[in-house]
């Protein structure tokens, strides 16, 4: 340990894309930020240069492949840990985290660093699932990630800290956003040739996110004056694309529903919206859109499960819905038209609800506010 910083490693399948990876390179840079070293271990990826950029050290070892040759890595983490005189083990991904953990397990306790995991999602329940219940802190990124935790894994409380994700302050940030780049996505979809509110629908094209649920609420209220864009990539899933379309069409919403692709420029997205919707049939983790939405001062419509529940303050940031009941989501389509006023006092407090209690800083700084005690529970704090 150097003196007056940590040396902290992290380790995930890869930096390609996602969030335990965005989360991953928020949590390196901040690390840095605050004067400690920060190291990732991961197969690599597109994310690597940022993450370097940051001040990130990256070691390249394919720690995320589901074969036996794993194990070779056994030797080369276990020497890192030593040579580098590791603090803190932050184990984010499932097949990553036996690696580091029977690395870790195999140094003596007073050399060994401390094992923290998260638990970024919903795992199958088994035994080898069971590796991000074994560190010696649990981070949960919602209660309801913690209480999933407790139910199938029997994790003692009191090793569990539920932090939630957080998002980009400086990304996710309506000032940030350029009128002329707002206005050249609405030119792209088309939306400069209406004054319709926008309803925006921002999820993968696959069938637990909702779209159906959506779009049968949508033919509830098609008399109502909106535009709804669902974004995502189309040709990620073209099957269950093309069921959409025709849903759509069969419907009558042909004109009132859009499929733009994929966007890079979620922000600029949502400064064009005027309700954003989280329709995901079965519960989200955290749920990421909700949040985001938010931060851009939109209210939004999400279906009342997992994250959400934690996330969204019906009547307050929004409205909560039965992910069971089209009819619900279409009430609350209607009432969010029907007054513009009240979309905006309710955007407005959803803007400073999120910023004070879900930005990326302060999920770092929790982050880190575990390491630190779990140190001094060992004696070894700073």
């Amino acid at each position: 340990m150097a003196s007056g910083s940590l040396t902290i490693v992290q380790m995930l399948p890869e930096l390609e894309a996602g969030g335990v990876e965005r989360g991953t390179l928020e949590t390196g840079a901040y690390l840095v930020s605050q004067g400690h070293r920060s190291i990732v271990i991961s197969g690599g990826g597109r994310l690597v240069p940022q993450l370097v950029e940051a001040g990130t050290e990256h070691v390249e070892m394919r720690v995320g492949d589901k074969n036996p040759s794993l194990l070779k890595y056994l030797a080369p983490v276990r020497s890192l840990l030593l040579k580098e005189k590791v603090d803190v083990l932050h184990l984010r991904s499932r097949v990553p985290a036996w690696v580091g953990y029977l690395a870790a397990k195999s140094i003596p306790k007073a050399r060994r660093p401390a094992v923290i995991t998260t638990f970024h999602g919903f795992y199958s329940v088994h035994f080898f699932s069971g590796i991000m219940a074994r560190g010696e802190r649990v981070i949960a990124i919602s209660n309801f990630i913690a209480d999933h935790i407790k139910e199938n894994y029997g994790t003692d409380p009191s090793k569990i800290r539920v932090i939630h994700r957080g998002f980009d302050p400086d990304y996710f940030n309506p000032e940030a956003v350029s009128r002329d780049r707002a206005d050249a996505l609405k030119k792209s979809w088309g939306l400069d040739k209406t004054n319709a509110p926008v309803i925006l629908l921002p999820a993968r094209i696959t069938g637990w996110k909702g779209h159906k649920l959506f779009i049968e609420a949508l033919s509830l209220v098609k008399d109502q004056d909106f535009v709804a864009v669902c974004v995502g990539d189309v040709e990620d899933n073209p099957v269950y694309s093309q069921t959409l379309f025709d849903e759509v069409k069969e419907r009558g919403l042909e004109g009132k529903v859009l499929f733009p692709g994929h966007c890079s420029d979620m922000p600029a997205a949502l400064m064009n919206a005027d309700i954003a919707v989280s329709a995901s049939l079965e519960p989200e983790a955290f749920g990421r859109v909700a949040v985001e939405a938010q931060a851009m001062g939109l209210p939004v419509i999400a279906t009342a499960h997992g994250g959400s529940l934690e996330t969204v303050l019906p009547g307050e940031t929004g409205w909560l819905v039965s992910h069971e009941s089209p009819e619900q989501m279409a009430q609350a389509v209607k009432d969010a038209l029907a007054n513009s006023e009240l979309r905006r006092e309710m955007g407005a407090r959803a803007k400073s609800w999120v910023w004070d209690n879900f930005t990326a800083t302060k999920m770092c700084s929790r982050t880190l506010e575990v390491y630190r005690e779990l140190l001094e529970e060992k004696g070894r704090g700073l």
